[in-house]
């Protein structure tokens, strides 16, 4: 082993899970952005977190509203993760713009979206700010599968995303 430096060493973290976080304003306007740091922290009950910049607009929206929705994205939805991630919602409807399809959920508000692999509702039952991003504790409320899709996306580093078989 050789000492480098944090932004060296963290590169071989690769390849690692991309999710979609989507969150609504008060008014029910969704946003959607892609987040590299997600995981399950519980099983009884299932929750999910999610870490996310203080600066970031989804931020702002879940704590507001105290809900998200966390989607793994399928084969086919490279395009979405790298527009969602380069515009902001303060300033841009990306749903309109990109043309994202969506999905009614049943406990929340921020929608599904439509031909992913997986989507969870999630409620936040507790944060941990962490430095420059907070971690969302949310209890997954209610939990979708597509009939199509498996196999989810993986970030690769460099806006390269490739699939890993699913079982």
């Amino acid at each position: 082993m050789i000492e480098t430096t944090w932004s060296e060493a963290i590169k071989r973290k690769y390849p690692e899970p991309v999710v979609l976080v989507v969150s609504c304003d008060r008014e029910g306007r969704p946003d959607v952005m892609p987040a590299g740091w997600s995981m399950v922290t519980s099983g009884i009950p299932p929750m999910l977190a999610v870490s996310i910049g203080h600066r970031r607009y989804t931020h702002k929206l879940i704590e507001e509203t105290g809900e998200f929705v966390l989607v793994f994205p399928s084969k086919g939805m490279e395009g979405l993760i790298n527009y969602t991630g380069s515009c902001s919602g303060r300033d841009v409807d990306k749903f309109s713009e990109y043309g994202i399809e969506t999905l009614k959920s049943k406990y929340v508000r921020p929608p599904l979206i439509k031909d992913a692999v997986a989507c969870f509702e999630c409620k936040v039952r507790g944060k941990l700010v962490t430095g420059d991003h907070t971690v969302f504790a949310g209890e997954v409320v209610a939990s979708y599968v597509s009939e199509k899709y498996r196999d989810r996306l993986y970030n690769f580093g460099n806006n390269r995303f490739r699939t890993i078989p699913g079982e």
